[in-house]
């Protein structure tokens, strides 16, 4: 696929031609776990679909399309294509890590490489010189989120790449790895700001339908080599059918990134001027610290906002429990809005008192902000609120 195209015509189109049996426009869901061979070795590319199948493989091409990655490798959900990027590490590498980031990451870096000997390091302070002062010589990998979930942190992806590659030790390179599930590739390409890998949970904006769990990995030919090694030898990847609805959802992503991001700017300007209302976390709005460097490095701002509320818990209960339209659920990036309370649900297994150190109390509300109308979903938090 030609990388000067637009973004939209490589979603519908890169890895996705017509199918050469049928002549299917659409990429064919190839239910098989399993494929005839000629004699010993003599196949056409696929032996059994662990190791590959064509729906995967179309899913995997146009998802290097998109953040302008030599490849791409499709995993069975977000943390397991993290899994796979922590793999290539080994016993007494350190990690430098923003303090906010996903629930679920923590947890595996804390419960599941922790004790088999992956060092973690964690800043309060994402700009260069927070990561600056966490990175010994052991460090091997920066891991990023931006926007950092769920305080809504930008970090500068272009600085924190040349900082990897000032910080460089022992002649042992420092990889850049970047969380992009908050942004997606259509707001955000870290590959082309200096990150040597793309982590996603496809299951957010990617899939954008809440009716697909998986991730996927991007980068290099070389750096993913050893990811997929680990892919196929642990086996944590999509079924065909899981790649064939994520390959429909990446077709409207643009479009929907587009609403998800007008709907958000409208809501959190708002919302800021809410008596209830003590911050707002949105990039978007000037005041946020990162606002300037989202412009740069991002299309738009998203559609994600998190509100810290005057009254707490008490306050943050009466909001989760009274919208009508955005839904209390876990996850986000779907076409419907969602509203969820990072304390108790995508951040309870950080324990409570490294959370509240963080800023995640009981009386901050994540909005996952879908496409619906926005006067519709202005409503619902007026009367909630």
């Amino acid at each position: 696929m030609k990388k000067d195209l637009g973004f939209s015509t490589q979603a519908i189109h890169a890895g996705q031609d017509a199918d050469p049996t049928t002549g299917a426009t659409i990429v064919p869901i190839y239910a098989t776990s399993t494929y005839t061979q000629a004699a010993p070795g003599q196949h056409k590319g696929y032996e059994y679909s662990r190791t590959g199948n064509p729906t995967r493989t179309a899913l995997e091409k146009c998802l290097a399309s998109l953040e302008g990655g030599e490849r791409g490798l499709a995993f069975a959900s977000g943390l397991a294509a993290t899994t796979s990027v922590l793999s290539i590490l080994r016993p007494g590498d350190e990690v430098a890590a923003a303090a906010d980031l996903y629930g679920g990451t923590f947890r595996l870096l804390d419960k599941v490489f922790k004790p088999w000997g992956l060092v973690t390091r964690y800043t309060e302070d994402p700009s260069p010189a927070g990561f600056d002062k966490i990175i010994t010589p052991a460090t091997r990998m920066i891991w990023l989120e931006t926007p950092t979930n769920p305080l809504l942190q930008i970090v500068d992806i272009q600085a924190i790449a040349s900082l990897a590659k000032q910080r460089t030790a022992s002649g042992k390179k420092i990889l850049l790895a970047v969380d992009n599930t908050f942004a997606s590739p259509y707001l955000q390409q870290p590959l082309r700001l200096g990150a040597d890998l793309v982590v996603h949970s496809t299951t957010k904006y990617l899939g954008g339908h809440s009716d697909v769990v998986g991730g996927a990995v991007i980068g290099s030919n070389e750096l993913l080599q050893a990811i997929a090694f680990h892919q196929n030898a642990a086996g944590g990847v999509p079924g065909p059918f899981d790649s064939w609805l994520t390959l429909r959802g990446v077709k409207t992503l643009a479009v929907r990134m587009e609403r998800h991001c007008h709907n958000a700017r409208k809501l959190a300007s708002w919302l800021a001027e809410q008596p209830q209302v003590k911050r707002v976390y949105y990039p978007g709005l000037p005041s946020h610290p990162g606002h300037d460097v989202a412009r740069r490095q991002m299309r738009d701002f998203g559609g994600m906002i998190s509100v810290n509320l005057k009254g707490g818990k008490d306050a943050a209960l009466r909001l989760l429990t009274g919208t009508r339209l955005f839904s209390l659920a876990e996850s986000l990036g779907g076409v419907e809005s969602l509203i969820g309370h990072p304390a108790t649900m995508t951040h309870a297994s950080i324990p409570a008192d490294v959370r509240q150190a963080r800023g995640i109390d009981d009386g901050l509300v994540r909005l996952s902000v879908g496409i619906e109308d926005v006067d519709d979903l202005l409503d619902d938090l007026k009367q909630a609120l």
